[in-house]
Order: C-alpha cells, then sequence, then structure tokens
C-alpha cells in the first residue's frame, strides 16, 4: 500500500474534558446509564477508535463520536461547561417527560435492528416529531407497565443511578405457592452474575428493597399461582425475573406499577400521558430526599 492510499490513522482520545456517556445523554441518545451500556458493547467509536472502558472523555468542539458508525451532534459547551446548541438540555421549556404503561411485546429501546415495536410509538405523533425522547430504565420485552420518557438527562441519570437509590415497586405473579423460605432468601440477596461484550463475566449483589405475599392462588386448572410486591432501589438487567429462578420460582407476569412517587393506576397498556409540574417535582423530591441522605450518611462516616 502507498502512502498516498494508506488510511489516515485515528485522532487520539482526549484524556479531560465531558465525560462520554454525558455527552451522548446531552445529544439525546438515551439516559447516561443506557449509554454506557452502549460504550461498553463497543458500538461507540471517538475519533475512529472503538471505546469499551470507561471513564472516557471528550472535547464536542473537536472530537468524532460515532454510535453504531453513524455520527453523533455533541451539544457545545458554554463557559460554564452547561450544554448549549443541537442536543442541548438547559432551557426548561424543551424539557419533556411522559409516562407510559409499556404493553408486553414492546421493547425499551429507541432504535432496533429487527424492526421490532419500540417504545417511541407509545408516544402521541406530535411528540414523536418535536421531540428526541428516550425511556429512564429498562423493562424487558416481556414486562408491563410504567416507564418514564424524557429529554432530560439529569433527571434521568438520578432516577436511574444507585446512589439516589428511587424506589420502583412491582407486582409479580408466578406460577406455584411461593413459601416464607423462599422470601426469606430472596430478602437476604444474592450475586448475579453477568456476562459482557468482550467474553468475562462479573458478579455483583442484588437486593430487594422488600418482597411480600399479596395473594396465594390455587387453581387445579391454571396451576397455582402467587402474587407477590416487591420494591427495588437498584435494578440490574431482568434482576427480578433472575432472582426469582434461582430460588425456584418462574415468573409468569411482571407489572412495574410506581416509579418513586408516581402511580398511574388509570392508564391502560399502550397509553402515555404527558406529566405536569407538580408530578416532576414529585420525582425531583424523592431524588434529593435519597440522594442527600446518602451523601449526608457518607460524609458523616
Amino acid at each position: 500500500m502507498t502512502a498516498a492510499h494508506r488510511p489516515a490513522p485515528a485522532r487520539p482520545v482526549p484524556r479531560t474534558g465531558v465525560r462520554l456517556q454525558k455527552a451522548m445523554a446531552d445529544a439525546g441518545i438515551g439516559a447516561r446509564r443506557d449509554c454506557e451500556d452502549m460504550i461498553t458493547a463497543g458500538r461507540v467509536k471517538v475519533n475512529g477508535r472503538v471505546i469499551t472502558t470507561l471513564p472516557c472523555f471528550v472535547d464536542p468542539a473537536n472530537d468524532v463520536v460515532e454510535l453504531d458508525e453513524e455520527v453523533i451532534e455533541l451539544p457545545q459547551l458554554d463557559d460554564q461547561g452547561a450544554a448549549t446548541g443541537a442536543g442541548s438540555k438547559t432551557r426548561a421549556r424543551s424539557l419533556v417527560y411522559v409516562l407510559i404503561n409499556k404493553p408486553k411485546g414492546v421493547i425499551t429501546t429507541t432504535r432496533d435492528p429487527e424492526g421490532r415495536r419500540n417504545v417511541l410509538e407509545l408516544l402521541p405523533p406530535a411528540l414523536r416529531r418535536e421531540e428526541r425522547l428516550y425511556p429512564v430504565g429498562r423493562l424487558d420485552g416481556d414486562s408491563t407497565g410504567l416507564l418514564l420518557m424524557t429529554n432530560d438527562g439529569d433527571l434521568a441519570f438520578q432516577l436511574t443511578h444507585p446512589s439516589f437509590g428511587v424506589t420502583k415497586q412491582y407486582r409479580v405473579v408466578t406460577s406455584g405457592l411461593a413459601s416464607d423460605e423462599q422470601l426469606e432468601q430472596l430478602k437476604r440477596g444474592m450475586y448475579l452474575v453477568t456476562p459482557a461484550a468482550d467474553g468475562s463475566k462479573t458478579s455483583k449483589r442484588a437486593t430487594m428493597e422488600s418482597v411480600k405475599i399479596l395473594k396465594r392462588f390455587v387453581d387445579r386448572n391454571r396451576g397455582d399461582r402467587t402474587l407477590l410486591g416487591i420494591t427495588l432501589r437498584e435494578g440490574q438487567n431482568r434482576e427480578i425475573r433472575r432472582m426469582l429462578a434461582r430460588v425456584g420460582l418462574k415468573v409468569r407476569e411482571l407489572e412495574r406499577v410506581a416509579i418513586g412517587p408516581l402511580k398511574a393506576p388509570e392508564l391502560k397498556p399502550g397509553q402515555s400521558k404527558l406529566l405536569g409540574k407538580k408530578d416532576v417535582e414529585k420525582l425531583r423530591e424523592a431524588v434529593l430526599e435519597r440522594g442527600g441522605g446518602e451523601r449526608a450518611g457518607r460524609s458523616r462516616r
């Protein structure tokens, strides 16, 4: 290969600037934790180099960031480090919060190469055209219930990050009659092993904030079932299903019924509603109450 045809070397990845996952979230790609997953899965390039480990920093004004071979338009920063321009979330009027009741079979993503139905299709057409919203956290395709969609990357980060510990409540139907011994195992917690994109595996402790039996059904025709009420503060991928499987309980139905203080029993599957100022303030109060308490506790120690 001649020098004239040799490809130009990739520019180095900067060591200072904005964290890559934050820059992606500010551009409206997704919540920070979702962006972290995209990065560690090897889907993101910075200046032509695939990034799989964090932290990684970028300069929005000079660096080229690609997701799945498509260049992302990163918002620029003002003198105080706040995002401006395309993808900016600095204007309060531009922030949108939508609560949806996700039905079974809809996936929690904004892009799917397989063309499956995703949560964006549940939004009103006007919002899909005018705003770039993304889901906060996840519900797998077989699960149903409440999911928040927003373009507020800061609140999305706080609602999903373990240090803030905002609760999510679920109603779960399992096969069989759950025993007190099984519930005790769930309350004690356990380690779950998760494979990474590079073939390695990570082990992380999973715990339930609370778990209780709401009702037992003895049914010779449909099979015995148990209705559980479960509360989580931090959710790993398919955590409830994996924990229940470890104690011998198979999930038949899983529905998220509350996100922090938010409940919406009036929302039918597939429906959505635009959150007003009071609901958003409740979410922020839940974040501040839990996050502030955690930080204060750490400072005392």
